[in-house]
């Protein structure tokens, strides 16, 4: 899977097209502001992830301020702003998976993998990222490898997951 590579005119071209089907969807006297959130799933669809340096671009086009796009955009985590690792595995840690063990996994990850949550995958294979509630509660702790529900995982079965991420087996 090669990485994706920001184009500032591509992201123009998005920002502009994406702007003008929600301000036809919603009306001339809807917000510009309105459009924001379809811009950014545009960008990130396209792009694989929203560069920082296009936010001035999309605060110009929504007639907003530039800390305003930024707030938005690092409020809602599953926006990235860097190129995504190969592959995704979010561990649920709210309370359910919290009394199941999922802080476990967290940490077993950190030291045994040097896969730190919420941080950049150091060789671009596998992301982990916390998540607040899978709708898996039944199957604490709940994860998701690229999308694909995962259940009852206990640290043999999240070894598996990083082994099988990393190329190196099958879960």
């Amino acid at each position: 899977m090669s990485r994706l590579v920001w184009d500032e005119q591509k992201a123009q071209s998005l920002i502009s097209s994406v702007h003008a089907e929600v301000s036809a969807f919603l009306g001339p006297d809807a917000a510009s502001a309105s459009a924001l959130l379809p811009i950014f799933h545009a960008l990130q669809a396209h792009f694989g992830f929203i560069d920082r340096s296009g936010l001035q671009a999309i605060a110009q086009r929504l007639n907003m301020s530039k800390a305003e796009v930024h707030g938005a955009l690092s409020f809602y985590h599953d926006f990235r702003t860097e190129p995504a690792a190969r592959h995704r595995l979010q561990i649920c840690r709210a309370e359910a998976c919290q009394s199941m063990g999922c802080e476990r996994l967290i940490d077993h990850l950190a030291h045994h993998h040097g896969l730190v949550a919420d941080e950049p995958a150091p060789h671009g294979h596998l992301q982990i990222e916390s998540v607040y509630c899978l709708g898996n509660c039944g199957l604490a702790p709940a994860a998701l490898l690229d999308e694909r529900p995962i259940g009852r995982v206990d640290l043999h079965k999240v070894d598996a997951l990083v082994r099988r991420a990393q190329g190196l087996g099958h879960e």
